[in-house]
This record gives C-alpha cells, sequence and structure tokens, in this order.
C-alpha cells in the first residue's frame, strides 16, 4: 500500500512530461525528454562519473550529520534534563537557529575558507538545530508516570537516563534526526551550488550553465533517492529501537 502511494506522483507526472515534449509545449533546452534523461543517467554511470559526484556529497553529509547530530544530540539533553541549562543555552540557540544554514556560508568562507571545512561546518549547522529542538522538547516531555517507575526501583540519575528518560523519547528524538537529515542534505546542495568543483550541487550548476537539463535532472533524481534512502534507514532503525524498548518492558 505505501509503495502504490509512492509511485502516484511519478505515475501522474510522467505522462504529462512525455505528453509536453511530444507536443513541443517547452523547447528541449529547457525541459528535455525523458528519454534522453535515462540515457544521461545511463552514461554517467556507465562512466562512474555520476558515482564520483554521489561519493563526495554523501561523504559530506554523513560526516556533517554525524558532527551534528552528536552536537544536537548532547545539548538537546542537556536542555531538556536541567531547567538551569535550558535557561542559559535557549536563548542563544534561538538566536542561532533563525539564522538559516545558507546565511552562514558568508563568514563560514571567511574563517574557513571554501574547502571541505567549510562545507561540513555548514551542514552540521543545518542538522544541529532540529536534532537539539525535538530532543530537548523529548527529553522534557517525558510522562510523569516513566520517571516515577524508575524512582520506585530507586534508578539512579544514570539508570533514569538509560532506562527511563531515553527509551521514552525516542519518537521525538528520531524526528529531530530524520528533520535534521532533510536539512544537512539542503545545506549540501546550497554549499556545493555555490563554493565546489564536485558532488551532486555542483552538476545542478554546472548543467545549468551548459544548459544540459538533463544533466540537473539527473542530478535532481539522484538527490532525491538518496535522501528518501537515507531517511527509511532512519525510521527503520527508530522502529528496531521502538521493538527493543517494547519487548525489553515485557
Amino acid at each position: 500500500m505505501k509503495l502504490g502511494w509512492l509511485l502516484i506522483l511519478p505515475a501522474i507526472i510522467l505522462p504529462i512530461w512525455i505528453v509536453g515534449t511530444n507536443h513541443g509545449w517547452l523547447p528541449e533546452q529547457i525541459l528535455p525528454r525523458p528519454g534522453d534523461v535515462l540515457h544521461t543517467l545511463r552514461d554517467m554511470i556507465a562512466s562512474g562519473e555520476l558515482a564520483q559526484h554521489a561519493g563526495y556529497s554523501l561523504r559530506r553529509v554523513a560526516f556533517g550529520f554525524a558532527i551534528g547530530a552528536a552536537a544536537g544530540l548532547v545539548v538537546g539533553s542537556a536542555m531538556g534534563l536541567s531547567r538551569r541549562v535550558d535557561d542559559y543555552v535557549r536563548p542563544l540557540f534561538t538566536a542561532i537557529a533563525q539564522v538559516p544554514a545558507l546565511a552562514w556560508i558568508p563568514l563560514a568562507m571567511l574563517l574557513l575558507g571554501i574547502g571541505e571545512g567549510l562545507k561540513i561546518v555548514v551542514i552540521a549547522k543545518a542538522a544541529f538545530v532540529p536534532v537539539v529542538m525535538n530532543t530537548s522538547a523529548g527529553i522534557a516531555n517525558v510522562p510523569r508516570a516513566f520517571v516515577e517507575v524508575g524512582e520506585i526501583f530507586r534508578f539512579t540519575p544514570l539508570q533514569m537516563l538509560r532506562h527511563v528518560v531515553l527509551p521514552g523519547a525516542i519518537p521525538p528524538i528520531f524526528t529531530g534526526l530524520r528533520y535534521g537529515l532533510t536539512h544537512a542534505w539542503i545545506a549540501l546542495v546550497n554549499v556545493e551550488l555555490l563554493a565546489s568543483s564536485e558532488g551532486l550541487g555542483y552538476l545542478l550548476v554546472w548543467g545549468r550553465q551548459m544548459f544540459w537539463l538533463d544533466t540537473v535532472l539527473v542530478a535532481m533524481i539522484v538527490i532525491g533517492v538518496i535522501g528518501f534512502v537515507s531517511d527509511k534507514i532512519l525510521a527503520v532503525i527508530e522502529t528496531g529501537l521502538q521493538r527493543w524498548r517494547i519487548d525489553g518492558v515485557q
């Protein structure tokens, strides 16, 4: 059923795309034929060019997301567990969160240049914000009944965190991680558009400059597919942790 819903939008768009290109609704330089896009995709896969650019982007997202998510989990946990920490940190965090990742690029360029450090920092910042927000909210809103059970068993603070607070906050924490991953991909494309000579974002701007719209569409498709698959991987991990938590209680 879920796969059927997933295919509805492509099933609607593809016939319109085919009819539009066959009837010349738009010039081929603006809207290439689906067959041309498929041919370009095959050529880029066969040459290894697509794998090379995707590899650069995947490494950047992996490093940036890992750093941003780890920092977000630490800061969000501290804010959720301590009202005092939340009072001190939240004003600064709110101010930082209001500035989109794209706006940090000029300042980051001055400090870090246009190398890999710039890209990792911008991606990490993009992932950091939603992880902090959801983690702190999830931990702060763990049901009081869960905490009371831990108090009955006389859990230490570490045991309370491990066995009660974190398991109870798994859904919002993973919501934050999934949003963080989405924001990381958006930041990646932005920073590769502006300051990169490789990667999927670079393919977008290179294809646009050369008026190779088939290359642009290939890059868009690959970014969408990788983002979708990575989100589903996090969803599977969350489901496994939820099942582990329920089995442990039983």
